[in-house]
């Protein structure tokens, strides 16, 4: 046997074992707290009213209990940022017609579609502790004459994760290896005013800094 055979056997054999384990075992769902309690008032940041998305687009992001709000600052009533915690309790699902239809969708895939255009994208680190040295993304999206600043990342059994590649990789190791497939979308939302993004970008670190320490109550590690 040549190695290149060897190493086809090597891998269709690994396949068949991870495919009997995956399909074979039970999934563990971890027990999290219902986005029902998140909290409105975090400091100076306050929402107003808990947005809701409708059933339609619900069942189309496939998503399992999710937090939709505009936070503004008491002092600063012209600061907004807008939050989406999306958890999936299931990624992996039987019954799906297809992956897509239970994975979180890439935020980079879903904003052209609401009108806007990504101008400017980047992988980046943010100097707030919970994620501090795990890569996010941030992106500059425009419609027209406005501009808004995006941060988001996925928020997976215990990793910060930007890459869509890397999200999958780690998503179908860890049902295989834990038994779980589920994640969250994280994603922050800020417009920019007069062309300040260094102004936006404070806003999100003031916030973000406030929310995060209080997510793995939500978002299972």
């Amino acid at each position: 046997m040549t190695k290149l055979a060897a190493l086809v056997a090597a891998a269709m054999l690994g396949l068949n074992a991870y495919v009997f384990y995956f399909m074979g075992s039970e999934e563990s769902l971890p027990p999290r707290i219902s986005f029902d309690t998140f909290p409105r008032t975090i400091d100076d940041w306050h929402c107003r009213e808990r947005e809701s998305m409708g059933e339609e687009i619900e069942h189309r992001l496939g998503v399992t209990d999710y937090w939709l709000c505009n936070y503004e600052r008491s002092e600063e009533p012209d600061d907004l940022v807008n939050v989406y915690l999306g958890y999936h309790q299931r990624q992996v699902r039987e019954g799906a017609k297809s992956f897509a239809e239970s994975s979180i969708h890439p935020p980079r895939h879903c904003i052209p579609g609401s009108g806007w255009n990504i101008i400017d994208s980047e992988i980046v680190t943010v100097d707030i502790p919970d994620i501090a040295d795990k890569p996010v993304n941030r992106l500059i999206i425009a419609k027209g004459p406005a501009r808004q600043l995006v941060y988001y990342w996925y928020q997976e059994r215990g990793r910060v994760i930007a890459s869509d590649y890397w999200k999958i990789a780690y998503l179908f190791w860890d049902r295989a290896t834990r038994a779980r497939s589920d994640g969250s979308l994280v994603r922050f939302t800020i417009p920019i005013v007069n062309g300040d993004e260094e102004e936006a970008d404070a806003e999100f670190v003031s916030l973000a800094t406030r929310i995060l320490p209080r997510l793995p109550e939500f978002v299972p590690n």
